[in-house]
């Protein structure tokens, strides 16, 4: 009889919580994992290139070619819905470390643009947003699908791919079907370049 007595004290002490606390579903709420931080570096380069606003998307080796690369953009706050999947942005960069100093390797703001000139398949009307998507594999590294937004528009426009060329060294437009990278325009006269 008095080891059952002592196993009810038990089971009604430790039943009764010993210290624990239960949440309440809004306090639930508030206690959400902490995203990932990101590194303060690759923040205040985005912000070299793309002001106070900027945000760090991505970041690590994006080219597979053995620099640290960050891709940052001016996100629109509130995404309007559309048909077209990503996030619309004002403006996107990538950039790379070289030794100490960061280096603008792509440029999306009115034109899709990178050091020998404007990509192929850059539209000739500025464009005030770009909705973005990018995806990193481990073999091709990151793609990113660019689609202009267009106030009004009917039609579908596809997205214009760009990836880092490992040949030319750079990032460049792709051909619609994704498989052939191609060149830069000196000028916005000549919107389609070569295959590259």
């Amino acid at each position: 009889m008095f080891r059952s007595l002592f196993a009810a004290v038990i089971l009604v002490a430790l039943m009764s919580g010993c210290g624990t606390e239960q949440l309440k579903p809004a306090e639930q709420a508030e206690q959400k994992p902490a995203e990932p931080a990101i590194p303060e570096e690759y923040q205040d380069a985005a912000r070299v290139f793309l002001g106070s606003d900027a945000q760090v998307l991505l970041y690590g080796d994006l080219a597979k070619n053995g620099m640290t690369q960050v891709l940052a953009a001016n996100v629109v706050p509130h995404t309007p819905h559309s048909t077209v999947a990503g996030t619309v942005v004002t403006r996107v960069a990538v950039a790379q470390k070289e030794g100490e100093k960061w280096m603008e390797l792509f440029r999306g703001d009115e034109y899709l643009k990178n050091s020998k000139g404007f990509l192929a398949l850059t539209p000739l009307q500025a464009v005030t947003g770009w909705k973005l998507q990018y995806e990193n594999t481990a073999d091709k590294g990151m793609v990113l699908y660019l689609t202009p937004v267009q106030g009004g528009a009917t039609g579908k426009t596809l997205p214009i791919a760009v990836r880092w060329n490992p040949v030319t060294k750079r990032y460049q437009s792709m051909d619609p079907s994704y498989t052939n990278f191609l060149g830069e325009a000196a000028t916005l006269e000549n919107p389609r370049s070569t295959v590259r």
